[in-house]
């Protein structure tokens, strides 16, 4: 009979399941250390609605470890084990109807339970920006203070009565030693390095022999990358804060950080702050991003515009008017001033020539009434000096009359010798 029910259970687990009716899903939650305890959950679900029956049987392998404690309640079952060697052992389990043991499973899956000798934890990295903790994962930004944190594992308490000691070494030549699962560090050059962590934890227990206490201890060593950027420091937007209807608004982006930089730009009615991934979203490798837009409407815009490098985020805005199609109003202004220029160039040509005729007809004035200017401009006349003489004819003829008079005047008044008998 004995024989009979293992051939029968045999083939019953060696039957497919119903998978189209039940889905079987089973989590742990190692990996944890020699001695501690793990928690095995299995939930069985029913994907089919015209099955009715909700009493069920969950049935577990986990050998070689030991069972410390087993719940099962409706759809769900829990167990407790734990092992006192190192290993990665498989956690089975199948569900049958509670009272069809022999039947086949409606559903079965398998687990992986991972035990080591060493204390299981894992590093983290935050960075402090004003009072407050802001986890980048493995990047900080330079000129920071950047928090370095041990977060020990151990889900069933093995270690509460412990003390424990942490060995700092941030690969750069400086150690620590504290008694705090943290450390605080300012790092100013920028790069990738590996801080390494020794952890060694110590307690009194009572042995299983000879009953007397002794001291405990385990150990565990972890490693994590910290990787130094350049915070995003400012974003300087270069372009032209007007455009019209229809019209390619070109801008070119000049961001100081380093990258890789997500960036992040939206174009609404109003300044938002961007948040989540509800923008335009880019990642660039440079620290430059030419951005090009075209307006449908007319009106007042903001662009809103947010960086980051995984250290820092920075939010910017860039406002935009946009003008209907027509003419813009600067370039009336320069109409106008065009105008008014071309008529102050006008007056100041009629002033200038009206002041250089008033001079000349002055000059052409001066000449001398003298009796012999006439006989004179008729010899003129005649030796080549037209009716129509320029000022310079009329200047000459003027000085040689001038003198010709005057040696004439000299001539008739001069004295007549008198002779008497």
């Amino acid at each position: 009979m004995v024989r009979l029910t293992c051939v029968m259970l045999l083939l019953g687990l060696g039957a497919p399941p119903v998978a189209e009716a039940y889905d079987l899903e089973i989590t742990n939650n190692g990996p944890i250390t020699t001695g501690a305890q793990a928690t095995v959950q299995a939930t069985l679900s029913v994907k089919n609605e015209s099955v009715t029956s909700d009493v069920y049987h969950f049935n577990w392998i986990y050998a070689p470890l030991i069972l410390i404690e087993k719940s099962e309640q409706g759809f769900n079952s829990v167990i407790n084990v734990t092992g006192e060697f190192p290993g990665t052992f498989p956690v089975s389990v199948w569900v049958t109807h509670r009272n069809c043991w022999l039947c086949r499973p409606v559903a079965r899956n398998v687990t992986v339970l991972q035990i080591t000798e060493f204390i299981t934890g894992n590093l983290t990295i935050a960075q402090i920006e004003d009072s407050e903790v802001v986890t980048w994962g493995s990047s900080s930004s330079t000129g920071t203070v950047t928090r370095i944190s041990f977060s020990l594992h151990d889900p069933s308490h093995y270690f509460k009565s412990a003390s424990f000691v942490y060995n700092w070494d941030f690969g750069d030549g400086v150690y620590q030693i504290t008694k705090e699962p943290f450390v605080y560090c300012n790092c100013s050059s920028m790069g990738n390095r590996t801080v390494h962590l020794k952890v060694v934890a110590e307690w009194e227990q009572i042995g299983s022999i000879i009953h007397e206490r002794e001291i405990m201890q385990k150990t565990g060593d972890f490693t994590t990358a910290l990787e130094l950027l350049d915070a995003v420091k400012s974003i300087n937007i270069v372009g032209s804060r007007e455009t019209h209807v229809m019209e390619n608004l070109n801008l070119s982006l000049h961001i100081n950080g380093t990258p890789p930089l997500a960036l992040c730009w939206l174009i609404k009615s109003e300044c938002i702050p961007l948040e989540g991934d509800k923008c335009h979203l880019v990642e660039i490798s440079g620290s430059c991003y030419n951005l090009s837009h075209t307006f449908r409407d007319a009106g007042q815009y903001c662009l809103s515009i947010r960086v980051e490098n995984g250290v820092t985020m920075l939010q910017t805005y860039h406002g935009i008017k946009v003008w209907p199609t027509g003419i813009h109003p600067a370039f009336l202004v320069l109409v106008c001033i065009a105008l008014v220029s071309v008529m102050l160039l006008l007056v100041l040509y009629t002033t200038f020539r009206s002041n250089t005729q008033q001079k000349d007809l002055v000059e052409v004035a001066d000449f001398d009434f003298s009796p012999l200017s006439d006989e004179h401009l008729s010899n003129h006349s005649e030796s080549g000096c037209g009716p129509l003489c320029c000022r310079s004819c009329f200047l000459q003829s003027s000085k040689e009359a001038a003198r010709e008079s005057h040696e004439l005047r000299h001539s008739f008044y001069k004295p007549v010798k008198m002779y008497t008998q």
